[in-house]
């Protein structure tokens, strides 16, 4: 390997490492379900050793999203058997994958080397990347296969951007939004060129379906999923099923202590407790021990500036990279916004979070046209890793005096 090559992959390797390490530490702890990992890996447990999702009766659940997120966190309990760090770890995987998908982003996008090592490093450096990588819910893996998504769409391999984007429809149907976007970077509109919209079609809507549709095998071919056998055959039953899942979602509207309005969600206006003890015995008079879904403050805050330049210059050169990135975050935001009724939490910006950091490279590749200002953009991560680490308490669960919790609790909103 010759030297130019190892500087090359010295620092993303070394990146990977630690997003990697931070997943994994004490990845069992703490013991048993934390927030909705009550309903995920219990529903993963019973895909795995039944095809659907059954209740500890044996009765059929009704589940208001698709198989594919618990059937990965199933995989985990397969392996390391079902407790904390087998139903967690399949998550942990997919968060430092996150990590190597923005970096070939990135690469891709910019064609940067440098540029594409910051974007990976921000990304390692988010507490609710980091966060969502240590839990078994579904948001990790809707946002990898997003990315990935987008990764094969900029390489223009367009049949793989559909069956990703169909396997990200298969986690959490939010991904759905993501489509028109899709096909609106892909088709020129002022031509008319069916065969080529008949294509997208089959790339971008036909083949997601069917990807989305195999993901339900295990219902389809087992016979004691939820309404399996209220319809006359087993698609009119899927239907059915689909029916009563679109409606419990139109319908949620329950008052929850952290459920957050998108409004607040850049802004890190309600962030998501996962686990808060206050343990005894701890060596003072009372401590706190929290795992807190909050993105870094000064990245997400500075991300929001980063957004507007991005938008500033895609309404003044249309070019193809502010495009890219602006749809990654109007199809993973704005369609919350339709639906400000719905019972929303702020870990679902998890999504977003990619773009957010897409938009700030946007930002420095500006810069360095103009000068050499690698040293400020290393400054920049600098402080956001100094912000990350000052907040990885009470995103690890790791107790501390409650004078230490309190100092880190910036925003009256966050207790």
């Amino acid at each position: 390997m010759t030297r130019a090559r190892l500087r090359e992959i010295a620092p993303i390797s070394l990146i990977i490492a630690f997003a990697l390490i931070l997943r994994l530490w004490r990845l069992n702890l703490p013991k048993g379900y934390i927030f909705d990992e009550v309903y995920y890996a219990k529903n993963a447990n019973s895909l795995i050793r039944n095809g659907v999702e059954l209740n500890a009766q044996g009765q059929a659940e009704f589940i208001v999203h698709p198989p594919l997120g618990k059937w990965l966190i199933g995989i985990g309990i397969k392996i390391f058997g079902n407790d904390e760090f087998g139903w967690r770890i399949s998550a942990a995987v997919i968060g430092a994958l996150s990590v190597v998908l923005i970096y070939l982003i990135t690469k891709e996008l910019f064609k940067s080397i440098f540029l594409s090592n910051i974007a990976a490093a921000l990304m390692a450096f988010d507490g609710l990347a980091l966060v969502m990588s240590r839990v078994a819910l579904l948001d990790i893996f809707l946002m990898f296969f997003i990315l990935l998504a987008f990764y094969f769409l900029i390489k223009n391999d367009l049949w793989l951007s559909g069956v990703a984007i169909g396997l990200a429809a298969a986690t959490k149907w939010s991904a759905v939004f993501l489509i028109p976007f899709f096909i609106i970077l892909t088709i020129n509109y002022f031509e008319v060129e069916p065969v080529k919209w008949l294509k997208r079609a089959a790339q971008f809507i036909f083949l997601p379906s069917l990807i989305y549709l195999i993901s339900w095998s295990g219902w389809i071919f087992t016979s004691g999923g939820w309404d399996r056998q209220s319809g006359s055959n087993v698609f009119t039953s899927l239907w059915k099923y689909h029916i009563a899942i679109l409606d419990f979602h139109r319908s949620l509207a329950e008052t929850h202590s952290y459920a957050a309005n998108p409004w607040s969600w850049l802004i890190l206006g309600r962030p998501t407790s996962f686990f808060y003890e206050t343990p005894n015995n701890c060596g003072v008079s009372s401590c706190s021990q929290e795992i807190l879904a909050i993105g870094t403050p000064i990245l997400w805050w500075t991300g929001i500036f980063a957004i507007a330049l991005t938008f500033g210059f895609f309404v003044a050169h249309r070019d193809r990279i502010s495009t890219v990135i602006l749809a990654g975050i109007a199809g993973t935001y704005l369609p919350w916004f339709l639906i400000q009724g719905r019972t929303t939490f702020y870990f679902y910006a998890i999504s977003i979070l990619p773009f957010l950091i897409l938009a700030l490279i946007y930002a420095f590749n500006w810069a360095l046209k103009y000068g050499d200002y690698r040293k400020q953009i290393i400054v920049f991560l600098a402080v956001v890793a100094l912000n990350f680490i000052y907040f990885l308490p009470i995103l690890l669960g790791i107790e501390i005096p409650y004078s230490q919790w309190l100092s880190r609790m910036w925003l009256k909103s966050w207790i």
